[in-house]
C-alpha cells in the first residue's frame, strides 16, 4: 500500500539547490510542492559539515532568493575587517530550518525527511517504512551536483591496520595531540583544516600537506556583494584574459591584478576550482612548508605514506586527516528541463544558489520546456585552467541569454544571490558606473580570447 502525495512538484533534495528552487517557484506561482530528503531537515551537506567550516564566499551570495542569509553586514574587526560576513555551519543550518518552516507554514509545501527517493515519483520513509507516490508531480532532481563530504565518504586510499585516519570532522573532537598531522587533499577543505590547526597553536612543522595538485584561489576581497567591487573584478578579469596568450598566462595576469592567489609562488597551479581565500589565510598556509607533491595518496600504513612512485616516512603516531572527498562534481551539463526531470544547475559562473533560484522563477513564469531552456542555461564547474575558460565561455552565453529577457533581468536585481546585482540606490554611484564602463570596454575582447582558450 502506498500513500498518495497529491502535489504539482516533487523536489528530491533539500540542500542549497532544492531550497533555492522551491523558494523562487512558490514565491511566483500558486503551486504545491513535496520536498524529499534522506536527511532529517533542510540544508543538505551542511547538516554533516565539519565544525569549523564557514561559507567561503559572503553570506549574501548563498541561500534562497527571498531571504537574506545573515544581515548583509560588513565585518568591523578581525582579519577580514571590511569584508562581508561569512556564515558558519550552525548559522547556515538554522537559516535553512527557518526557510523550510516558512515554506511549510504557507500550506503549499510539505517536507518528507529521512526518506529515500526510489525513482518513478516514489519514495520511502527510512523511519516508518511507509511508501509514498506522487503520481502527477513533476520531478525536480536537486541532487545532480550534490558534493561528497569526508564525513560520509571513505578515504580514496587504502588504510592498513594500525594507521590512524580520520575525516576532517574529527579534528574538533581530538583529546590528545598526535606527533604529526598529515592533511590529505588540495581543495578548500584541506586548506580550511590547515588554517584551523595553525590558528589553534599547532606548529607548521607538525603538519604535512599531501597536495596532489596546487590550486588557484580567488582573492575574497574582490568577490564581494558590492557592485563596484564585483563588477570591477569582472572588468579586471576580462582585461587580463584579453591580453593573455594561454589559460595559464591568464591566471598569472589575474594574479598580478590581485584577483587570483596561489599558495606557493614557485609552483604554477593546475587546479582551477577557484574557491575564495583571504590573504590572511594565505599567509598562514604558506607557513606549512612540508608539502608532498607525489600525486594521489594510495595507502596509509603505520609510519608510511604510499604513493605510486614510492613511500614517505612519517612518525608512527601520525594522524592522517581525510579531506579528499569529491566536493565538486563534473557529471556534464544537461538541459535544466527534460521530460524526465527539472535539474537545477548553476547559471551564473560560480553561484549555484542563484542558478537554482533562477530555474524556479523561470519554471513559474514560462510555458514549454523549450522556452525555459532557452532563457535558463546551465554553466559547468571548472577543474583546470582550460576548464575555467570553457566555464567562462558557456557562463557568458548563459548570462547573455537570461539578460535578454526583461522580466528575468528585473527579477535578478531583486536578490543578493545574483553577484552582478545593482541595487536601485547604487545605479548612479560613480564607482559602480566606472566599474560597469570598464567591464563594457573589456568584455568583448575577453570573451573572444576565452573562446580561443576553451578546448574543443
Amino acid at each position: 500500500m502506498e500513500e498518495i502525495v497529491d502535489v504539482d512538484y516533487l523536489v528530491v533534495g533539500a540542500g542549497a539547490m532544492g531550497m533555492a528552487f522551491v523558494d523562487a517557484l512558490t514565491a511566483t506561482a500558486d503551486v504545491s510542492v513535496a520536498i524529499v530528503d534522506r536527511r532529517h531537515g533542510a540544508g543538505g551537506h551542511w547538516l554533516d559539515a565539519y565544525g569549523f567550516v564557514r561559507l567561503h564566499q559572503a553570506s549574501a551570495f548563498y541561500g534562497v532568493a527571498s531571504t537574506l542569509l545573515g544581515g548583509g553586514r560588513v565585518q568591523t574587526d578581525g582579519p577580514e575587517r571590511g569584508l562581508h560576513e561569512r556564515a558558519a555551519a550552525a548559522e547556515v543550518c538554522d537559516y535553512y530550518g527557518r526557510v523550510l518552516a516558512r515554506l511549510v507554514a504557507s500550506g503549499r509545501v510539505v517536507f518528507h525527511g529521512r526518506c529515500d527517493y526510489l525513482g518513478g515519483r516514489r519514495f520511502v520513509s527510512a523511519l516508518s517504512g511507509t511508501r509514498f507516490h506522487a503520481p502527477r508531480a513533476r520531478v525536480v532532481d536537486a541532487r545532480y551536483l550534490s558534493p561528497d563530504i569526508p564525513a560520509l565518504t571513505p578515504p580514496p586510499f587504502l588504510v592498513e591496520d594500525g594507521a590512524r585516519v580520520v575525516p576532517v570532522n574529527e579534528l574538533v573532537r581530538l583529546t590528545q595531540a598526535p606527533a604529526r598531522y598529515v592533511v590529505v587533499g588540495a581543495g578548500k577543505t584541506a586548506t580550511d583544516s590547515c588554517v584551523w590547526l595553525l590558528q589553534n597553536g599547532v606548529s607548521p612543522n607538525a603538519i604535512t600537506w599531501v597536495r596532489p595538485r596546487d590550486p588557484w584561489l580567488l582573492n575574497r576581497a574582490v568577490v564581494q556583494p558590492d557592485p563596484a567591487v564585483f563588477l570591477g573584478m569582472a572588468a579586471d578579469t576580462m582585461a587580463a584574459v584579453a591580453a593573455a596568450t594561454s589559460p595559464d598566462d591568464a591566471f598569472l595576469r589575474m594574479e598580478d591584478a590581485g584577483i587570483m592567489l596561489r599558495i606557493d609562488p614557485g609552483v604554477t597551479p593546475t587546479m582551477a576550482k577557484t574557491p575564495t581565500l583571504a590573504t590572511w589565510e594565505l599567509e598562514l598556509v604558506r607557513t606549512v612548508d612540508h608539502v608532498i607533491r607525489r600525486g594521489h595518496l594510495r595507502a596509509v600504513a603505520p609510519g608510511r605514506l604510499v604513493f605510486d612512485d614510492g613511500e614517505e616516512r612519517v612518525p608512527a603516531d601520525t594522524l592522517v586527516v581525510h579531506c579528499a572527498a569529491e566536493g565538486l562534481k563534473y557529471p556534464g551539463l544537461r538541459p535544466v528541463w527534460t521530460a524526465e526531470a527539472i535539474t537545477p544547475q548553476p547559471a551564473r559562473v560560480g553561484f549555484p544558489c542563484f542558478g537554482a533560484a533562477l530555474a524556479g522563477y523561470v519554471e513559474a513564469t514560462r510555458e514549454g520546456d523549450a522556452e525555459k531552456n532557452l532563457v535558463c542555461r546551465p554553466s559547468p564547474y571548472s577543474n583546470t585552467p582550460s576548464d575555467w575558460a570553457t566555464m567562462q565561455t558557456i557562463g557568458g552565453e548563459a548570462s547573455a541569454a537570461m539578460s535578454r529577457a526583461a522580466d528575468i533581468r528585473a527579477w535578478s536585481h531583486t536578490t543578493s544571490l545574483n553577484p552582478v546585482r545593482i541595487p536601485p540606490d547604487r545605479v548612479d554611484d560613480p564607482a559602480v558606473v566606472a566599474a560597469t564602463g570598464r567591464l563594457k570596454e573589456s568584455i568583448g575582447a575577453g570573451r573572444a580570447r576565452l573562446a580561443d582558450f576553451a578546448p574543443g
